[in-house]
């Protein structure tokens, strides 16, 4: 412990190993330590009788739901965009090596009280039932804008600067109805609210295109990935990548206290007496309170169940989306479901989550529309946890505080806030312009 390190990571949260991996690979010379015995902090996975001492106490599963062993239940449930940044960064720093991934059935989104297939092309829009004739033909064209749109090619862009022009904007040259405008937004640029209407409008043309090249890239009935045995195994490959460049990992390590100099820079972390000196710590908000504010909490519900989600074509993985709109809220809600297909469950059953911002103090009301979509469940579990933001000048203390994970079930915003750790840490950006091909192909059932 009294070496001095170049950077000191604190907690192994999916962020905070990506991190760690990726100044490894920089030759930076890395401690990570966390208080906990296991990897994955906020965004573990836990098995059955984990579940269920988290959840239940002292109680202890039934046997008809079958082994625990056979469970891994994602904390913090996310599905990668196969094109998305993560799937890049996996590829870049080699990670893909450690890990299997599977394409996830189906992407849906609630609208108007039933569940529809989301489109991502012209082509499925013209099949659509989620708009009528003419609408069909209107969105059609817009679709076919934005797949042909290329940033460097003004030929492109049809006399529009979508840097100058709103989303609102862009979308009423094209004359889309309400209903179009909020399907759009939410279920293929995956926007977690309304303000993106009035920011420029570049962002949902690449938001459509990474959602369309996702599609595109396996063939499969959705943009989205997700690794056999859960998300548990992400911390874990970083970790590893971090290890065969030289980091050095201490689990176990109760009561880590970042120390300050007078100057009120970072020199190091102690634990258990002992301090080990370093320039600069990467952590999650739990270990400097004093340092972060409360901006939300998340509530989700976590249910077992013995069949897939009705009316999504019997699909073993899936992600529904519930624009803010259709429920009257401020924030969209968020159903995610994968099972024994991606060996995360026992032979035939399935974990369904519903994940929200809490607008409420009552996260049974409040996720009723969507638990109401999963049909008949075996368990129910609610989970709640504060999000937190930091509220620290990392150019002035060192100190590099990861954001909390968000409600949606999807992991652009969350690769975002590394990347961004990353560039403020080293002063560079990450080349995330890698060889896609280079990773393999999701297996098939």
């Amino acid at each position: 412990m009294d070496e001095e390190y170049d950077v000191i990571v604190l907690g192994t949260g999916l962020k905070e190993c990506i991190l760690s991996g990726l100044l490894s690979v920089d030759r930076l010379k890395v401690l990570h330590m966390d208080r906990n015995d296991y990897y994955g902090g906020d965004s573990t996975s836990l098995n059955l009788n984990q579940l269920w001492k988290r959840f239940k106490g002292d109680e202890t599963p039934p046997a008809s739901i079958g082994a625990s062993r056979d469970y891994n239940v994602d904390m913090v449930p996310k599905f990668m965009m196969a094109n998305g940044a993560l799937v890049r960064v996996l590829i870049h720093t080699g990670v893909t090596k450690y890990l299997s991934f599977k394409a996830v059935d189906g992407s849906y989104v609630f609208n108007k009280g039933k569940i529809h297939k989301v489109p991502s092309t012209d082509m499925e829009a013209l099949k659509s039932p989620l708009m009528g004739l003419f609408e069909k033909r209107r969105a059609g064209k817009f679709f076919l804008y934005v797949q042909d749109y290329k940033e460097n090619d003004p030929s492109t862009h049809k006399g529009l600067d979508l840097t100058k022009m709103t989303s609102k904007q862009l979308i009423s040259k094209y004359g889309l109805d309400d209903n179009t405008i909020d399907f759009i937004g939410h279920a293929v640029a995956l926007h977690k609210d309304d303000i993106y209407l009035s920011e420029p409008a570049i962002e949902i043309v690449k938001r459509m295109k990474l959602y369309a090249e996702s599609v595109a890239r396996f063939q499969g009935g959705s943009p989205y990935i997700y690794p056999l045995y859960g998300l548990g195994e992400l911390p874990q490959g970083f970790a590893r990548l971090s290890a065969v460049y030289g980091g050095t990992y201490m689990l176990n390590k109760p009561e880590c206290k970042v120390e300050f100099d007078d100057e009120g820079k970072v020199r190091g972390v102690t634990s258990e007496g002992e301090t080990a000196k370093g320039k600069k710590v990467v952590c999650d908000p739990s270990y400097v309170p004093e340092k972060v504010k409360k901006v939300g909490k998340v509530f989700r519900a976590i249910a077992i169940m013995s069949h897939p989600i009705p009316n999504t074509a019997e699909s073993h993985s899936v992600q529904i989306i519930i624009p803010q709109k259709q429920l009257g809220r401020r924030s969209d809600m968020y159903v995610f479901c994968c099972s024994y297909s991606h060996n995360v469950a026992s032979k035939g059953k399935f974990i369904a989550f519903v994940s929200a911002q809490a607008e409420s103090d009552n996260p049974e009301a409040e996720l009723k529309p969507g638990i109401d979509l999963l049909g008949p469940v075996d368990e129910l579990f609610f989970d709640t946890y504060d999000r937190y933001e930091p509220t620290n000048d990392p150019s002035s203390d060192n100190c590099f505080i990861s954001t909390s994970y968000d409600a949606t079930t999807h992991f652009e915003s969350t690769v975002m806030d590394v990347l961004s750790l990353y560039t403020k840490i080293t002063g560079k950006t990450v080349d995330l312009s890698v060889d896609l091909s280079a990773a393999s192909a999701p297996e098939d059932d």
